[in-house]
């Protein structure tokens, strides 16, 4: 392999001469081999918005050559445009400041734009530190990348998913909306109630976190650029944040402004904590139904099997035949991890010490990866599970006949201590309540069949 000679502070550095980085970003390489965890490509995508939009600012404020200012703008776009995705080698273990990455960056950048430079002719040179990362620090442009970053993968992996989800389970609460059903609590009988209402519960949970999360996200708007390194915005002119923030929402189109105290907006992470907490949320939503219709669809003959879901591969190498609920698992795998990623947010972000937070990295990862499997565990359960869903009629009007909770329609008729008695008279025989019923002279047999009718204790029709 051929090198070259790169140089910072410390000295010099060996760099493999066929890549773009420099001395701060090899020294990274060499020192931090951790896991193997590439910082999330959506903060590398967040830091080339950043930087594009620190060039053009710094230009119009009259701090930054033009010539190099358009190098720098162009060299960010060929980054964004995915033309060096294999320039960005760096792992989340390293630096809690994200120094080395925000190094990664400039002295990237400064190499395509140093290229296209001598390119054209031009004897000017683009300074990683002094030119691409003028009036910033690493510590309020860490923090910014992650807030992008994290808004954009909230746009573009999991609020359509979500929304497909929202619609399906619409779809099928109208669509089962008379299909009557026993209810359970606490994995017993209980009164009876439609599938569509049961799936009704499952569909205001996602509309509800929805909401939730949408609420969080106006939290990450706020950016922490022109904060510099401890929130005073040294070597920063005095509205380069509020310039910034406007570029960088004109470039996304997103929100964003600038942090009203940059003091907190560098050690404060508990924006990021409240948004994932919402994450956390519709992770233990997906928990809670995916479990239920696996369960619904649970044997097909020595379970619940009120509900069968698609077949989409075979569920054992030794049992021919057998079919599993393979994306509920998958889903609850999910939601497993984000409940996981929670721990670590709020561990995380409570490392605030001083003027900086020292785990951004770990911060980015595990919000990343939480919203991205849940976008794509979510999208996977609808399409190959949620739309497949079909009711077992027969099966449901049968264990509907042979609950004994539906003696809670003759309470209001014979009362709490008679319905009881009934109750537990069919249990003991094995027999039906209306047999029972009609055995102990409570009610008459025509009595019953007017009192005890499944369809109207749902309430559907009211």
């Amino acid at each position: 392999m051929e090198y070259r000679i790169e140089h910072d502070s410390l000295g010099e550095v060996k760099v493999p001469a066929d890549h773009m980085w420099g001395a701060q970003t090899q020294r990274s390489f060499e020192n931090f081999k951790i896991g193997g965890h590439a910082m999330p490509k959506e903060i590398i995508r967040a830091f080339a918005i950043l930087k594009k939009c620190a060039a053009r600012v710094n230009e119009e404020d009259g701090k930054l050559d033009p010539e190099k200012g358009k190098a720098i703008r162009s060299a960010c776009d060929e980054i964004l445009a995915g033309q060096w995705d294999g320039e960005f080698p760096l792992v989340v273990y390293q630096t809690g400041s994200g120094t080395q990455s925000n190094m990664n960056m400039n002295e990237v950048v400064a190499h395509i734009a140093n290229a296209k430079l001598e390119k054209a002719g031009s004897d000017k040179r683009v300074h990683p530190n002094d030119d691409v990362n003028m009036s910033q620090s690493s510590n309020d442009t860490f923090p910014t990348a992650l807030h992008v970053a994290a808004v954009y993968v909230l746009h573009h992996y999991l609020y359509g998913s979500l929304d497909g989800l929202i619609d399906t389970f619409a779809a099928k609460s109208k669509g089962f909306m008379h299909v009557v059903k026993i209810g359970r609590t606490h994995v017993q009988d209980a009164v009876p109630l439609t599938f569509g209402q049961e799936i009704s519960g499952w569909l205001e949970m996602l509309k509800q976190v929805r909401s939730m999360i949408h609420d969080a996200e106006k939290y990450l708007h706020p950016l922490a650029i022109g904060g510099t390194a401890v929130g005073t915005g040294l070597n920063s002119p005095k509205d380069f944040g509020e310039k910034v923030a406007k570029a960088i929402s004109e470039e996304t189109g997103m929100p964003f402004t600038s942090a009203p105290n940059k003091f907190y907006a560098l050690t404060g992470r508990d924006n990021i904590v409240f948004a994932h907490g919402a994450l956390d949320a519709l992770a233990g939503d997906c928990m809670k139904f995916a479990d239920d219709i696996r369960l619904l669809a649970g044997g097909p003959r020595a379970g619940l099997g009120e509900i069968s879901i698609p077949a989409n591969e075979p569920g054992s190498s030794i049992m021919p035949g057998k079919v599993n609920p393979t994306q509920c698992e998958a889903l609850t795998m999910v939601a497993c991890r984000v409940h996981g990623n929670q721990t670590v947010v709020s561990m995380a972000s409570s490392q605030g010490r001083f003027e900086l937070n020292v785990f951004a990295p770990i911060l980015a990862e595990s919000f990343i990866e939480s919203t991205r499997l849940l976008g794509d565990a979510i999208h996977s359960f609808d399409i190959h599970c949620a739309q497949g869903i079909k009711v077992n009629e027969e099966r449901m009007e049968e264990l509907v006949e042979k609950s004994l909770m539906l003696v809670t329609a003759l309470s209001p008729h014979i009362g709490y201590e008679k319905s009881a008695q009934i109750a537990k008279k069919a249990f003991a025989d094995n027999s039906s309540l209306k047999e029972a019923a009609v055995a102990l002279g409570f009610v008459t047999a025509e009595d019953y069949d007017k009192w005890v009718n499944p369809r109207e204790m749902t309430n559907v029709d009211r």
